[in-house]
């Protein structure tokens, strides 16, 4: 937490919103570092154990003292209604309610200190401290101890989610390894990631994930990104070029010299990104905190008023029984389980969304896409894979020779174009025994090789134009990328390569106009094939050969007409539409350090599915949020007027106070558990 976060947090008002949050927080942080330490230092067949003694641990420190005082409570109540005891009375009574009050009790009192010396009078620890000691100063200790233990056990409650949440969204997102091959002195080591310096170089075996950031010392090699990046194609990378922590070696031995502590890669930022999510707060939440700030001391003097109003109108007036009531007001008044629920609502729907691969930046995006009306969307990497295969192959009906598509397959594999994967994928293995020489890559046009001793060109038509081939079609006429085939001066046909559309593309699309969301796509591909992708998927316009800022043109267009406007694209071309667009959703863009810092939301696996999915998460977390706000409302306001009226006892108020709490904290953690998405 920073430090202007949290002393805005210290001086939001009466409950101290985002100060029990920074608390849990810490606990949970606190706990995830130390399974970080028993993973990382433990031998492999002792992790489980270590793993189980530090959450067994975790569990009793939370919940120890408010066990203890749950015992004493019980056996006061025994011991006051079902077995009475003549000594069970005067000091002694007081002093058993007393031992079960100081577990749970002292630590609210010294917040309620701290709070003050701070400058937030009005705190709920400030209104559970009053009213619990009120009771004790009036004898109904057993009610006094109630209310701080149903108190504390709901604050345990909420640590637990927390820490769950905060935990799920540290599993799917660290995809790092937790040991490195370390060669120093001409020795290879295995060393916990941890351990290994800026400088050191990491040997990666065919199949190792790295696990930190580097440089490739090696002249090349290949790398599996789609733990990053979502891309199913492997990326090449030349000596120098950047090698990212949850990468996957995929061919030969690599050497990688680490640039970056292993704190400080780039997926330790993301995850620390995510996690501390809640930091951007939702419109919701800053109301209820504002709110707060004005409701707590009115509650406050109203409860005073209570105590001493009555006095100069009731003629059997009684100041222990109006103060009774007055505790009843004050005890009901503490919005906990708004101030708790509703941030914890937002952090489960956080939680929720990246248990599904899909990454929030802050409670605030979850509140937008709930209300998005527009999906504006790139088509390259987003509908369709980044990977071209072969969609037609229309040849003249006596082509030149029998082996003419083994020859351009041959000719096709001394090229490293996409193009060249798909023919390969298309056509199948090479025939190596074939004759082919003398081949030649002209730039921007294709391939132009020798088969016994006669010319073979294979490439765009630009190049059967350079070479005086005459063909007996339009190009323009064709749809998708072209690649025309030339024997021994003469035509022999062509076949065509389009991106393949994702297999959940159109499902997507159904999905989001069953949410009544309008899409868009926008693309700097040719016209002909954007429009065409659109209406295989039902898109509802498309528009292309875009450049950047015609993409910005045609997002601010569609702002003017539409409220909430969401923008989903690949890379850091898209940057500046990402930022235009009310959500912006970034796919397969975690390498980019431009999309993790422009990009509301970002999809991990680059399935398209997860747009509407992320959708629905965010409805759903409004849906649970404002149901937590207008059950906790409707009770409090029917036992403040029956405290008032003398008609509830400090039982009812309890239940009005930590046991809606409780039932809004449930209520907020069960989107985590949600299988609808």
């Amino acid at each position: 937490m920073n430090t202007s976060h949290q002393h805005q947090y210290n001086q939001a008002g009466v409950c101290e919103i985002c100060s029990q949050t920074a608390k849990v927080y810490e606990q949970a942080e606190a706990h995830a570092a130390n399974k970080e330490h028993d993973h990382d230092h433990a031998h492999e067949h002792d992790h489980d154990h270590s793993h189980s003694s530090t959450g067994n641990s975790n569990l009793l420190r939370l919940f120890g003292p408010a066990i203890l005082s749950l015992v004493l409570l019980l056996s006061g109540l025994a011991l006051d209604h079902l077995w009475p005891m003549p000594w069970f009375q005067g000091y002694i009574r007081f002093a058993w309610y007393l031992a079960a009050y100081i577990p749970v009790g002292i630590p609210v009192l010294k917040d309620a200190v701290k709070s003050i010396k701070k400058g937030n009078f009005f705190s709920e620890f400030f209104l559970m401290g009053i009213a619990t000691l009120g009771a004790f100063a009036i004898k109904e200790y057993p009610e006094g101890v109630a209310v701080m233990l149903f108190y504390a056990v709901g604050e345990n409650f909420q640590s637990l989610a927390v820490q769950r949440a905060k935990a799920n969204i540290k599993s799917l997102l660290d995809q790092r390894p937790d040991e490195a091959t370390v060669i120093r002195a001409d020795k290879t080591i295995v060393l916990p990631a941890k351990e290994v310096k800026i400088g050191d170089i990491v040997q990666l075996k065919p199949g190792e994930k790295l696990g930190l950031d580097g440089l490739l010392l090696s002249e090349s090699a290949s790398f599996n990104t789609a733990a990053l990046t979502g891309e199913s194609k492997p990326d090449s990378k030349a000596k120098g070029d950047t090698i990212l922590a949850g990468m996957i070696n995929l061919q030969t031995l690599a050497q990688v010299e680490v640039t970056v502590a292993y704190e400080d890669s780039k997926l330790s930022k993301i995850l620390e990104m995510v996690q501390h999510a809640s930091a951007q707060k939702a419109p919701t939440e800053l109301f209820i905190s504002k709110f707060a700030k004005i409701y707590t001391p009115i509650v406050v003097f109203l409860a005073i008023g209570i105590v001493f109003i009555p006095y100069f109108f009731v003629a059997d007036y009684s100041f222990q029984q109006w103060l009774y009531r007055a505790l009843i007001f004050l005890v009901v008044s503490c919005p906990c389980a708004l101030v708790i629920s509703i941030p914890l609502g937002y952090f489960g729907g956080i939680g929720a969304a990246s248990r599904h691969g899909i990454l929030v930046k802050g409670g605030n995006f979850l509140d937008i896409l709930a209300d998005v009306d527009h999906i504006v969307m790139d088509k390259t990497g987003t509908m369709t894979e980044g990977v071209f295969q072969v969609q037609e192959l229309n040849l003249i009906d006596q082509p030149a020779i029998p082996e003419l598509m083994d020859y351009v397959n041959l000719i096709e594999s001394k090229s490293s174009h996409p193009v060249a994967t798909a023919i390969h994928e298309y056509v199948g293995e090479l025939k190596e025994n074939l004759n082919l020489s003398d081949v030649e890559e002209i730039a921007g046009h294709g391939l132009k090789g020798k088969v016994n001793g006669k010319d073979l060109l294979v490439g765009n038509f630009k190049l059967l134009d350079k070479f005086q081939v005459t063909y007996p079609i339009n190009p323009q006429d064709i749809v998708y990328t072209t690649i025309a085939i030339a024997y021994d001066g003469q035509y022999q046909g062509y076949l065509t390569i389009a991106d393949k559309i994702k297999a959940t593309a159109a499902e997507t699309i159904r999905r989001l106009h069953q949410l009544k969301v309008k899409v868009t796509m926008l693309s700097g591909d040719k016209s002909s094939v954007v429009k065409e992708v659109a209406k295989t998927l039902g898109i509802d316009q498309a528009f292309g050969d875009l450049l950047p800022e015609d993409k910005v043109n045609q997002v601010k267009q569609i702002k003017t007409q539409d409220k909430f406007v969401g923008f989903v694209g690949d890379g850091v071309n898209d940057a500046p539409v990402v930022a235009l667009s009310d959500v912006g959703i970034a796919m397969g863009g975690l390498g980019s350090d431009a999309t993790i810092e422009t990009a509301d939301v970002v999809i991990q696996d680059d399935n398209p599915l997860k747009i509407p999915m992320a959708i629905q998460i965010g409805k759903k977390t409004k849906t649970i949020v404002w149901q937590n706000i207008s059950f906790a409302f409707g009770v409090k306001a029917i036992v403040l007027i029956l405290g008032a009226g003398g008609l509830a006892t400090m039982w009812e108020a309890v239940f009005a106070d930590v046991g809606v709490a409780l039932l809004a904290i449930l209520n907020a953690v069960r989107i985590q558990r949600s299988r609808v998405f």
